[in-house]
């Protein structure tokens, strides 16, 4: 345990610890990292975060620092190469919805000039503000994370069920889900 009282999700391992700090909950407008996060949370599907966020930085230099510009042109050869990557999650279907959510993703940037400006609508451009104490509290998902996921599942895109798009909400900053005693979430409220 640290001096300092996190959510008790983050008190599993010290890896979580700056993630948690300074990331977590936080609301991100750079479509660039909305777009990493997307991603990464599509890749924990089946896995437990701590893995993914253990190979963060090996998926920032596979995936060309996750500019959709450069993921949406991959090909088949630069698929095999990721295939091939041991420092990132090996799955054909993950790697694949990659490419295919970077070509969606540039879709939706030019019907709505970001995805920021997209993906923060759902929430009325403010983050939702809940007050849980612990672990138990959290839902899986919720009825603006089951909207967005059949919105963008109807437009293509692939690993966005409703519990990756909460998990992407939390991460991302469109819900505040720090516990109400985690020093975070006070420092998430003076922001909003």
């Amino acid at each position: 345990m640290s001096e300092k009282i996190r959510c008790q999700w983050a008190e599993a391992s010290p890896f979580f610890y700056d993630y948690h700090d300074y990331e977590w909950g936080r609301p991100v407008h750079d479509d660039n990292k909305l777009f990493e996060m997307l991603t990464l949370e599509g890749a924990q599907a089946g896995l437990s975060w701590l893995t993914v966020l253990k190979k963060r930085e090996n998926y920032r230099g596979a995936f060309d620092g996750f500019d959709p510009n450069k993921v949406a042109l991959y090909d088949d050869t630069k698929i095999q190469e990721l295939m091939e990557n041991e420092g990132i999650i090996r799955n054909r279907l993950k790697i694949n919805a990659t490419v295919t959510n970077a070509r969606l993703f540039l879709d939706v940037i030019e019907k709505h000039i970001s995805f920021d400006k997209f993906i923060w609508g759902y929430v009325d451009y403010k983050p939702i503000v809940n007050r849980f104490e612990k672990i138990e509290d959290y839902p899986a998902t919720s009825p603006i994370s089951d909207k967005i996921s059949k919105d963008l599942k109807k437009m293509g895109f692939k690993f966005v069920g409703s519990t990756i798009i909460y998990a992407f909400m939390q991460a991302t900053g469109m819900v505040n889900d720090h516990a109400i005693q985690c020093f975070a979430y006070e420092e998430v409220m003076k922001v909003l």
